[in-house]
C-alpha cells in the first residue's frame, strides 16, 4: 500500500513552542512526531510513502532519508505554497498504483486500514474517514447516510458530532479533469463537489486521533504518544 503524508505547513499556531521547528519534526518525547507517523504507517502495513514537503524540507529529508522503519520514502517539494490541493496534485504523480491513503503530516490516525483498503476496493470511490469529536467547529461536521458522505467540511456546528480527521483514499487521477491553478483547497475546490455529486464513501474510525496543531494538543501528545 502507498500513502501520501502532507507535511508542508508552516506550522504557525506552534510557533509560540517551537519557533524553529518544521511543525512534522516536533519533538514527541524526543522523538520526531512524523517519525511516530511513520512507524505506525509501517505496523499498518505500507510500504511506500511520498512526503510531500515544503517550510525546511531539507531538515525533513535529511533525518528520514530514502528509507525509513522499512518504508520506501519520496520526497515531493514545494518551492512555493500550493495550498492542500496543489501539493497533492504534484504527490499523486509518484503513485506507482491506482489510488494513494492521505495523511496530515500533523495528524497522528490509529486508522482500521484494512477495513478502509476494502471499502476502497467494493466502490472504487474516494473516501473520506470521519470520527467522533467533541469540537465540529474546528475540523469541520461530517454527514453519512448508507455509507455515502453527504456533507462534509461544514463548520457553523457546534458541540460533538462526526468530524473530518484528515484522512482520504484517493485514485491517482483524482485532478485529471480540475483544471485549477495552485494554490487550491483540497477540501473546497475537489472533495466539496465530489461530495455534492454523491460520490464519496465514508468511514466513521474509532481509532487514536490527536492533531498537533495547537499548542495545548501538542502538551497533550506528548503524553498519548510518548511510548510510541
Amino acid at each position: 500500500m502507498e500513502a501520501i503524508v502532507l507535511a508542508g505547513g508552516l506550522g504557525t499556531r506552534l510557533r509560540s513552542v517551537l519557533p524553529d521547528t518544521p511543525k512534522p519534526m516536533a519533538p514527541i518525547c524526543g522523538k520526531p512526531f512524523l517519525a511516530i507517523l511513520l512507524e505506525n504507517l509501517a505496523r499498518q502495513g505500507f510500504s511506500r510513502v511520498v512526503l510531500s514537503v515544503g517550510y525546511k524540507a531539507d531538515v525533513i529529508q535529511a533525518y528520514f532519508g530514502d528509507v525509513y522503519a522499512g518504508l520506501v520514502l519520496r520526497y515531493e517539494v514545494e518551492t512555493e505554497p500550493l495550498g492542500t490541493g496543489g501539493a497533492l496534485r504534484k504527490a499523486l504523480g509518484q503513485i506507482q498504483g491506482d489510488h494513494a491513503f492521505v495523511f496530515n503530516g500533523d495528524t497522528f490516525l490509529d486508522l482500521e486500514v484494512d477495513a478502509v483498503a476494502a471499502l476502497w476496493g467494493r466502490y472504487r470511490q474516494p473516501v473520506i474517514v470521519a470520527r467522533e469529536g467533541n469540537d465540529v467547529s474546528r475540523y469541520g461536521q461530517v454527514f453519512l447516510e448508507n455509507g455515502r458522505v453527504r456533507t462534509f467540511g461544514e463548520k457553523s456546528g457546534v458541540g460533538a458530532g462526526l468530524i473530518n480527521a484528515g484522512c482520504y483514499v484517493l485514485p491517482v487521477d483524482a485532478f485529471a479533469n480540475i483544471a485549477v491553478p495552485a494554490p487550491f483547497s483540497l477540501e473546497h475546490t475537489v472533495l466539496a463537489p465530489w461530495v455534492a455529486s454523491g460520490c464519496v464513501r465514508g468511514h466513521v474510525t474509532r481509532g487514536l486521533f490527536i492533531d498537533i496543531g495547537i499548542p495545548s494538543d501538542y502538551a497533550r501528545a506528548q503524553t498519548l504518544l510518548g511510548e510510541s
